[in-house]
């Protein structure tokens, strides 16, 4: 029994394994209000839309471990679409246009990242600036009005076509960046200077770890997530909206808390953020689900995110205390 016992709590102790009882507890909630929660349909709809958010978040989650924060990915997500719109329009073959667009938000993501680094003005400033910056030349270039996306049906399929029941590419994309990211993060030397550099960046520093451009490449793959995420979502939807992600930024930070990455830098897992981020939208399909108010969803978010919160702390103070009294 105390085997069990133990095997359970150390279970409990991985942030990933916090993340999914969460997770579950709430499939199980809004399926006992309404049932049609779990119809294939509506499981097709949360497969579907899931990813295009989560390619964001996972961006966001990389730079959080690094220390550092993107408060520009909303308007990146928004104004990237617009960009390739635009290109296209101008007689650029699509498939150059996308690409194109997927450059700019690296450049985009790689400014930031220089900016915050070389003038050592806080992140947070920074992306700030970008969010205003280019939410705000997206409804210049738009006058406020959607631009409608026509996509070869080839590339449509490679972005967001249907390969059976339940499985979609936006689903492979999400998961290949996701095992792509956790194998960077996990098994190379890159992935231990991303965690030193958000931990203890003068200790890394002394180590020889440029935590420098590890920013800056951080800046931006966060730029080019958020790029990718939005040609992807305006690609499904046929049109680009100017205030096409708007508050995502808000969201994917808190995915990448709910998730179990620190708000201070230097822990955080792959892993939880996907998690984190299934829970994130089925709290707010199931919201929707059982009519309740739109405003719900900020509520339950803010709730999940104090409990995740605060579940981490205790499983981190638990874990030191094991290391001193062994």
């Amino acid at each position: 029994m105390l085997r069990y016992k133990s095997l359970i709590v150390t279970s409990l102790q991985r942030k990933e394994i916090s993340v999914a009882t969460i997770l579950f507890g709430t499939i199980i909630s809004f399926y006992s209000i309404q049932p049609v929660f779990l119809s294939p349909s509506n499981i097709d709809v949360l497969l579907r839309i899931t990813p295009e958010l989560g390619i964001v978040a996972l961006g966001v989650t990389l730079l959080m471990i690094g220390g550092e924060f993107d408060l520009s990915v909303g308007s990146v997500f928004g104004f990237i679409p617009m960009v390739t719109i635009l290109l296209i329009e101008s007689g650029i073959p699509p498939t150059l246009a996308i690409v194109s667009g997927l450059l700019i938000s690296t450049l985009v993501g790689l400014t930031h990242g220089v900016v915050t680094v070389k003038t050592g003005i806080p992140s947070f400033i920074t992306t700030l600036g970008g969010l205003l910056i280019w939410r705000g030349v997206s409804l210049a270039v738009t006058g406020g009005l959607p631009k409608y996306m026509t996509m070869p049906p080839e590339i449509i399929f490679f972005f967001s076509g249907k390969i059976a029941p339940f499985i979609h590419m936006q689903m492979i994309w999400f998961f290949a960046l996701a095992g792509f990211f956790y194998y960077i993060l996990e098994r190379t030397k890159f992935g231990n200077w991303i965690y030193a550099t958000g931990g203890r960046k003068e200790v890394a520093r002394a180590m020889g770890v440029n935590t420098d451009r590890v920013k800056i490449v951080l800046f931006t793959l966060s730029s080019l997530m958020a790029g990718m995420g939005g040609i992807i979502q305006s690609i499904r939807l046929g049109q680009a909206l100017p205030n096409q992600g708007d508050g995502l930024e808000f969201d994917a930070i808190a995915v990448a808390v709910i998730g179990g990455t620190s708000l201070f830098g230097g822990s955080g897992t792959i892993l939880g953020t996907v998690i984190a981020e299934y829970l994130s939208r089925i709290i707010e399909n199931g919201l929707i689900i059982i009519r309740a108010p739109s405003y719900y969803f900020r509520l339950y978010i803010g709730l999940v995110i104090v409990i995740a919160v605060t579940v981490n702390i205790y499983i981190l103070r638990r874990s030191i205390r094991s290391r001193v009294e062994s």
